[in-house]
């Protein structure tokens, strides 16, 4: 995952794909790169968001692979509106489930129900990621 590993050596998506296009890796598609750069523009906005619904978890304590996982589901329910939120929320437990342990799934997925919630109720907007 890109995102993770932007994270993790703290720097930007164009740095983070050279290293991969020098390595042989294979880099995400068009949707992939969407995901990335919305979460990238948008980081320090989306962090504030997780942090107000993870109920007292501070993103920088979150284990890196659960807030990453968290900002593109984030990121894609709010800013893209042609992805259907279950089927984000969804992909986000999937990853959870396979790349980190239960009590990450859970926690992804009650983070973003309450978000989901709050957007279908009008709470929380896109407006929400403006910074």
């Amino acid at each position: 995952m890109l995102l993770f590993e932007m994270d993790i050596r703290g720097c930007s998506s164009e740095e983070a794909l050279l290293a991969k296009k020098r390595a042989g890796e294979n880099t995400p598609g068009e949707f992939g790169m969407k995901l990335v750069r919305g979460v990238e523009k948008k980081r320090d906005a989306i962090d504030e968001l997780i942090g107000k619904y993870s109920c007292g978890w501070e993103v920088g304590r979150m284990g890196g692979l659960d807030r990453n996982i968290l900002r593109m589901a984030a990121f894609e329910l709010l800013c893209m509106d042609d992805v259907p939120s279950g089927s984000t929320i969804n992909e986000a437990v999937n990853l959870a489930k396979t790349y980190c342990g239960e009590d990450s799934r859970k926690f992804i997925n009650g983070i973003l129900g309450r978000i989901e919630r709050d957007i279908a109720a009008g709470k929380c907007t896109r407006a929400c990621l403006r910074r």
